[in-house]
């Protein structure tokens, strides 16, 4: 059998997609004791950090296709996570709003977040962390489709 690991291994996306893949099952065990998803963390973070916004907008920002945030979104109105109002004018557009329990539960779960990233930049130095997080951000800046 050939050993095609290192040839996957110097491939820049499978190594970042396996990297990823390590750090949402980390999340996703510990977001599981503080009662909310990987999903739900991910539109309470973004709703948390930026405000109230669309679904589209919501989708893009937390890498959830639209059908699987909405039923995602569905959920977190029943927890009373969010709420959604209608804009003005225009009733078919509707803005995401994190409620206060919301907040409260982005706040409880935001901790495991932070541990799962310390966990998995542990090999690094706070210089190469920032210097690994300006590389990302340029890769990040240069192959997005959206101005968010």
């Amino acid at each position: 059998m050939i050993d095609r690991t290192d040839a996957l291994e110097d491939f820049t996306p499978y190594l970042m997609n396996r990297i990823i893949a390590r750090y949402n099952k980390g999340v996703e065990d510990a977001l599981a004791e503080a009662g909310v998803s990987v999903a739900q963390m991910r539109a309470l973070a973004v709703l948390a950090q930026g405000g109230p916004c669309t679904v589209n907008e919501l989708s893009v920002l937390t890498v959830i296709k639209q059908s699987t945030l909405s039923r995602t979104l569905d959920s977190m109105e029943a927890a009373g996570l969010i709420r959604r109002v209608a804009e003005t004018g225009d009733s078919r557009f509707r803005r995401i709003h994190l409620t206060d329990a919301g907040r409260a539960a982005h706040d409880r779960a935001w901790p495991a977040m932070t541990t799962m990233r310390d966990t998995m930049l542990s090999a690094l130095d706070p210089q190469d962390r920032e210097t690994l997080n300006t590389m990302l951000m340029r890769i990040f800046y240069d192959i997005r489709h959206h101005d968010f």
